[in-house]
C-alpha cells in the first residue's frame, strides 16, 4: 500500500509540477497594480479603470486592480519607469499604447522597445480623430486644410504628446494634404489636448474617438474626420479621412493592453494571459466600454505578439517617410 501511495504521489507532482515548481500556483496572493501612462480623466486611465473592475471575481483574478498614473512627455515617464523600475513579480502590470511607445522607441530617447515588455492581451482600438470647439467655424476638413494652405503654420491644434498616435495622425495629415500644421503636443495627455480645444487655447486637436464621442455628447466639439479605413460604429455620421480625399491609412489607430516587465516568471505570464482576455470580455465591462463610446478589440497574448511585431515594421517605414 505504501508502494502504491507513494506512485499516487509521485504522479500527482508530475502532472502538477508545471504549477508548483515555480511557486505561482496561487498568484495572485495580494492586491494587483496596473501603471497608466497618461493622467486620470484621460481615454486610457478611463477604459483601464473599466477593463480592470472585475479583477476581484473569482472567474478573474482574485484579486482588485488598483490604477496608478505616471503621466508625461506623451507616455515617456511612465514607460521608462516601467522598463527600468517595475518588479518583475507580477503585481506590477502596465498599460501599453500602441503605436505610441513603439514609435518612441524607434524615434529613440527612451529606455523602452518591445525587448523591454511582455505583453498580456489587448482590450481596445481606439482611432484618432479631428476635433474642434463647438462653436469653430471649421464644419468640415476641407475647411480645416484650406484654412492652413492659406495660413501656413498658423493652425494650432493639440494633441496627448509627441510620436503618440495623435502625432503620428497629424504628420499624416500633413503629408496628404500637402500643409504645414502646428501640432501643440498637451503635456496632460489626452484630456488636456481636449480641454484646450474647447477653451480656444487651439483652433482644433487630434484626440481618441473616446475622449472625443463623450465631449460631442457633451456638446463641447464637433468631429471632422476619422484616421481608419472605416467608418466607427460610434461616430457613423462621421467621414473617414479617406472618404474626404486624404490618402491616410489606420497607422495612428491606438491599441490599448496590458503587460508585464520583461522577466517576469513565466508562470505568472502564463496565468495572466489566460486569464485577462476573460475578463476583458465581461458583460459588465462591455456595457460600460460602450456606454462610454470605447471602442474594444480583445486579443489574446500570441495576437498582441504578432500585432506589436506588424507595428513596428511600419511605423519603421513610415516615420523614416515622415
Amino acid at each position: 500500500m505504501k508502494k502504491l501511495l507513494a506512485a499516487a504521489s509521485i504522479a500527482l507532482m508530475a502532472l502538477t509540477g508545471g504549477a508548483f515548481a515555480d511557486g505561482h500556483a496561487s498568484y495572485p496572493e495580494r492586491p494587483v497594480m496596473l501603471m497608466v501612462s497618461y493622467g486620470a480623466g484621460g481615454a486610457t486611465d478611463f477604459q483601464a479603470r473599466i477593463v480592470t473592475m472585475t479583477a476581484g471575481n473569482e472567474d478573474a483574478l482574485g484579486m482588485p486592480i488598483a490604477i496608478i498614473n505616471k503621466p508625461g512627455a506623451g507616455g515617456r515617464v511612465g514607460w521608462n519607469w516601467f522598463a527600468t523600475q517595475a518588479d518583475a513579480d507580477g503585481y506590477t502590470l502596465g498599460a501599453y499604447n500602441v503605436p505610441h511607445f513603439i514609435a518612441q522607441s524607434i524615434e529613440g530617447g527612451v529606455e523602452y522597445s518591445t525587448e523591454n515588455f511582455e505583453p498580456i492581451a489587448n482590450w481596445g482600438a481606439d482611432p484618432a480623430v479631428f476635433v474642434v470647439a463647438a462653436d469653430s467655424e471649421f464644419n468640415s476638413m476641407e475647411d480645416v486644410v484650406n484654412y492652413a494652405k492659406e495660413n501656413p503654420g498658423k493652425l494650432t491644434f493639440s494633441g496627448a504628446g509627441l510620436f503618440v498616435g495623435h502625432h503620428i495622425a497629424a504628420l499624416q495629415l500633413e503629408k496628404a494634404a500637402g500643409v504645414k500644421l502646428a501640432y501643440i503636443p498637451n503635456n496632460k495627455g489626452g484630456a488636456g489636448a481636449m480641454k484646450a480645444v474647447i477653451a480656444g487655447e487651439v483652433l482644433g486637436g487630434v484626440n481618441n474617438l473616446s475622449d472625443a464621442f463623450r465631449a460631442r455628447e457633451a456638446g463641447n466639439v464637433k468631429i471632422l474626420g476619422v484616421f481608419d479605413l472605416e467608418r466607427n460604429e460610434f461616430l457613423e455620421d462621421v467621414p473617414t479621412m479617406k472618404e474626404q480625399g486624404f490618402d491616410i491609412d489606420n497607422a495612428s489607430v491606438n491599441f490599448r493592453g496590458v503587460m508585464v516587465p520583461k522577466g517576469t516568471p513565466q508562470g505568472i505570464i502564463d496565468k495572466l494571459a489566460e486569464t485577462v482576455p476573460a475578463m476583458f470580455e465581461n458583460a459588465r465591462v462591455a456595457k460600460r466600454m460602450k456606454a462610454g463610446g470605447s471602442p474594444m478589440h480583445i486579443m489574446t497574448r500570441d495576437e498582441v505578439l504578432e500585432m506589436w511585431k506588424a507595428r513596428e515594421e511600419t511605423l519603421k517605414e513610415l516615420l523614416a517617410g515622415l
